[in-house]
């Protein structure tokens, strides 16, 4: 069902909620959180989509901010919300409202959305594209208890890193660190299957890639080897070479879906690491709520080692370096439940 409102107001915009779940014959409200996305019109298709099917497993309002910029002075001085209300079928399992906010009312977004929030449930705030320098003090993130950004939408995904370290704030995520999820996983099993110590490792994936400088970050931050960035066609990440006293430890992915697991003195062993959708990693990001400590140490750790001199994964693809080259190599006997962490 869709109801369709223009020149309207946030008071309004919930009785049409109220009046919409009515009609479908669920007066409950059964959602566990509010995502708020901010996007532009040419993605919030796309953005929304992928939201409806992560609502399959987080039932959720999902509120869709739109700031539209009127190019005539006259139609910017003039302040309009319109909204598209959806429920049932048209949204998911939870309740879609598109918010399309022109002239003045584009720089008070956070007064509409305000009302508009479940009651005693937690915010979610995403940006697909176009994400703010500080997400924590944006008008809309300071509503929300989770601010996922993506790096990879950015013009120089790599540089963006660094601002996202400087302005991190407990909460603040960002969905090219989930991208690597099942990378991190796979090498932390690898690492418990064998009692040694790694010496050395190299990520090799495309140019430009955040995923693959915040592989390199964290393997840098658990292990405390150097790190070395080497560069491939992709897609993706390719391959994680680890060098350790037992042996090379090799986790391949050259076609982007099937890796091979090469670890010495075992066989060989294909294992499932396709690429993951946007639907995916928003689900997975929706599942915790709490601030993401690791995250935060690999990417202070990566701008730490840039406020020494050394160079850092934001660089690396460009100079063709390592990325963590000059770090000591620390023969620590828990190098291994490290890396687990």
């Amino acid at each position: 069902m869709k109801i369709d409102l223009t020149d309207t107001t946030s008071s309004k915009i919930n009785k049409a909620l109220v009046q919409g779940r009515r009609a479908i014959g669920t007066p409950a409200v059964g959602m566990v959180l509010t995502l708020v996305i901010v996007t532009d019109e040419e993605n919030a298709y796309d953005a929304l989509k992928a939201a409806n099917e992560a609502s399959r497993e987080h039932p959720s309002r999902t509120l869709v901010v739109i700031k539209r910029v009127s190019r005539s002075p006259r139609d910017r001085a003039k302040a309009r919300l319109d909204a598209e209300v959806r429920v049932g079928a048209d949204a998911g399992t939870g309740e879609t409202v598109v918010l399309r906010l022109y002239g003045e009312v584009v720089n008070h977004a956070q007064s509409v959305v305000l009302p508009l929030l479940l009651p005693d449930a937690p915010v979610v705030a995403w940006w697909p594209v176009n994400s703010p320098s500080d997400p924590s003090n944006d008008p809309l993130g300071t509503l929300a208890q989770r601010r996922v950004t993506d790096t990879y939408a950015s013009e120089q995904p790599v540089r963006e890193l660094t601002a996202r370290a400087e302005a991190y704030t407990p909460g603040d995520t960002d969905l090219s660190w989930t991208r690597i999820t099942p990378w991190r996983s796979m090498l932390a099993a690898a690492l418990d299957q064998v009692m040694c110590e790694v010496t050395s490792v190299e990520v090799e994936g495309e140019e430009f890639n955040p995923s693959c400088e915040l592989l390199a970050m964290w393997l840098a931050d658990r292990l405390h080897v150097p790190v070395k960035r080497s560069q491939s066609s992709g897609p993706g990440l390719t391959a994680v070479r680890m060098e350790t006293s037992t042996g090379q430890i090799v986790l391949d992915r050259a076609d982007g879906s099937l890796a091979t697991l090469s670890i010495q003195g075992q066989p060989d062993r294909a294992v499932a690491l396709k690429r993951r959708d946007t639907a995916e990693l928003i689900a997975e990001e929706l599942r915790r709520l709490d601030p993401d400590d690791t995250y935060a140490s690999a990417l202070r750790f990566g701008v730490h080692r840039l406020a020494d001199g050394e160079d850092d994964a934001a660089d690396a693809p460009k100079s063709g370096k390592s990325a963590e080259k000059s770090a000591p190599a620390k023969k620590a006997a828990g190098a291994k439940k490290a890396a687990a962490k």
